[in-house]
């Protein structure tokens, strides 16, 4: 990789508006930090380009000896899969490929016997959440007209379809009337555990290839997962709560809010408005997700995005350090399909970037980025891939207007599909639920009712 810009205790550069919705911040603290200009696409550029930089140096995949597609511990299988979509989108907005056959290999060699992304040494690991973050990159990659794989390999769009395909298969009516489980094998705990994310992201890929693919059946699942979301209780007045377990008939709702659910549902939403040719009930979804995601957002500094659950405690996991890369990256995404959403979400993204852009200020080369943005040029103190994601794809959010809409197979699309894929990678999930328990699961649909229990207070997570 080429050696990292100098960018450290530079001056950021704001618009006026942004200055004033930071003035919390102290004359020091705006002396360090990464160097943004929110208007100029050089500065964006730059300062995405260390962000990623930094972010790479945590990754070994590409080493002689490791796997390509694997984060080293702490991170889990599906963080990878995650991150590999910030670097598709840092390729989207900025053009800079260097990343890009590192991306393709680590997303060809994850991808299972049946092509798939059910990789037989992370069955300990694999939750339908976990599968979908990969399958949400490869439908990226389509939708962003990333270079193809080499024709004797499995292509993006396809790949996204062999997801669609194997977690249609496990729609499960056995128990809380529908939905998929957390966890994909009776032997890993959570498999008793329904949640919003693993539904959040096969209704996510479900609105994506129906209007990528215009197949109305796509359309049709989606209409049917948010319909179960909604009545099973996980969605209540647009708050979208974790999940609850199939031992309880899904009558234990935990009420704990991530941003990436809201996010998830967002972009969906938002391809549906689209899809539908901007129906009122799509609208008024989509309007609603967005409005209450004001929950996310500290009111001072103003909009300035945060992990509300954890963030403001010091009690954020691996996982959730990276969650906020997530919903800033579905926000942007939904601008493109629903453009009468720009104005109110660049209104979060800038202020939330420029925070960012303050927090990147850890470390000894002074980019490394914390958390807390809400905290300015006061480094938290955490390090970690999340953290890099996090900051990354807000501050690159800022480019969306200078990119093409996603394509679709009439509108310019060139990734090749096969709606038949993944029918190898059946799974009935009717079998009997195993009783073997593994402790040290905590993926990313983490956080279940008993981990909640485990001492942590759980009030402030919880509207009344």
């Amino acid at each position: 990789m080429p050696a990292a810009p100098s960018c450290s205790h530079q001056s950021v550069r704001l618009p006026w508006l942004s200055f004033v919705a930071l003035t919390v911040f102290s004359i020091s603290q705006l002396s360090a930090g990464l160097q943004l200009d929110l208007d100029d696409a050089a500065s964006i550029k730059a300062a995405t380009s260390q962000v990623a930089y930094d972010m790479m140096k945590y990754y070994d995949g590409n080493l002689t000896g490791r796997i390509p597609g694997n984060l080293p511990d702490p991170y889990y299988w599906w963080q990878c899969g995650a991150m590999f979509g910030s670097l598709l989108d840092y390729y989207f907005y900025t053009g800079d490929g260097q990343y890009n056959d590192l991306v393709t290999q680590g997303m060809l060699h994850q991808v299972g016997p049946n092509n798939d992304y059910m990789t037989p040494n992370q069955t300990k690991t694999t939750g339908n959440d976990d599968q979908g973050f990969w399958a949400m990159s490869a439908l990226s990659a389509a939708e962003q007209r990333f270079p193809n794989p080499p024709e004797d390999k499995p292509q993006w769009l396809a790949l996204a379809q062999a997801v669609f395909n194997t977690q249609a298969l496990r729609w499960d009516t056995q128990f809380c009337g529908g939905g998929l489980r957390w966890q994909v094998f009776t032997f890993n705990t959570g498999y008793d555990y329904k949640n919003t994310i693993s539904n959040g992201v096969f209704f996510n890929i479900a609105a994506r290839l129906a209007k990528y693919t215009g197949n109305q059946t796509y359309a049709d699942w989606a209409d049917k997962v948010w319909d179960w979301t909604n009545d099973v209780g996980f969605i209540q007045d647009y708050h979208f709560f974790d999940g609850a377990h199939t031992t309880l008939n899904c009558n234990d709702t935990n009420r704990v809010q991530w941003t990436y659910n809201a996010g998830v549902y967002m972009l969906g939403a938002a391809n549906m408005y689209n899809f539908t040719g901007g129906s009122a009930k799509w609208r008024e979804r989509l309007d609603n997700i967005f409005n209450q995601t004001s929950m996310f957002y500290t009111p001072n500094p103003p909009n300035v995005m945060q992990e509300q659950a954890c963030e403001p405690y010091g009690t954020c996991n691996t996982d959730n350090f990276s969650f906020k890369a997530y919903l800033a990256r579905w926000m942007a995404a939904s601008t493109k399909v629903a453009p009468y959403m720009y104005d109110g979400v660049m209104e979060k993204i800038r202020a939330s970037a420029a925070a960012a852009a303050l927090q990147c200020s850890g470390g000894a080369s002074g980019t490394l980025c914390g958390i807390k943005w809400s905290d300015g040029a006061k480094y938290d103190g955490t390090t970690g891939v999340g953290q890099q994601m996090s900051a990354l794809e807000v501050m690159q959010s800022l480019l969306i207007s200078r990119v093409a809409a996603p394509v679709t197979q009439d509108t310019g699309g060139i990734s090749k599909g096969d709606p038949s894929a993944g029918s190898a990678g059946t799974f009935d999930p009717s079998l009997p639920q195993d009783t073997i328990e593994r402790k040290d699961r905590v993926g990313a649909g983490i956080l279940t009712t008993l981990v909640l229990v485990s001492g942590i207070g759980s009030t402030w997570w919880m509207i009344a």
